[in-house]
């Protein structure tokens, strides 16, 4: 079982996530805890599943990859055997960056990454519809990225999901 998260081990995972490439050393000095125990307390929340890993965030227009676009999808049918072949289908295409499954009008919600329209057409026909059970898509296509985090926001203050 999880040791419940106290406000060190909360403010090391803020850290962490704000620099991922910190000395052991300058995290424990930014938590005032000396670098034994705070190495001891990454590694433990790294075992525990709440750090699940390490890495470096790219430019995608720099590397060519500029082209966001947004897929609903709907699904022919709703059961558990359809989502299965669904999910291990729309793994296999690395332009898919994200795929949530959503409550509504829709199955899933799919944040495709191309280098331009005519790449994300090329995907969209050949293998997003190509995937298992795929009855319908809707595209969104961005036009200017407001925000675009990936962090978690850690609350230093309160009760993390396991305190009592």
């Amino acid at each position: 079982m999880n040791r419940p998260l106290d406000r060190l081990d909360r403010r090391i995972l803020a850290t962490l996530q704000d620099d991922g490439r910190i000395t052991i050393a300058d995290l424990a000095r930014r938590v005032n805890l000396s670098k034994t125990p705070c190495l001891a307390r990454v590694k433990r929340l790294e075992r525990d599943g709440y750090i699940a890993g390490y890495v470096a965030r790219l430019d995608g227009a720099r590397l060519g990859r500029g082209h966001v676009a947004f897929v609903q999808v709907a699904l022919d049918r709703t059961a558990s055997d359809a989502f299965d072949r669904f999910h291990a289908g729309v793994r296999a295409i690395p332009e898919v960056q994200s795929c949530h499954m959503v409550a509504g009008g829709f199955d899933y919600l799919l944040k495709v990454r191309t280098a331009d329209i005519d790449a994300y057409r090329r995907i969209l026909g050949e293998r997003i519809n190509a995937l298992p059970g795929v009855s319908q898509t809707h595209t969104y296509v961005v036009m200017e990225t407001v925000k675009d985090e990936m962090t978690v926001p850690v609350d230093l203050d309160g009760p993390g999901p396991n305190d009592s």
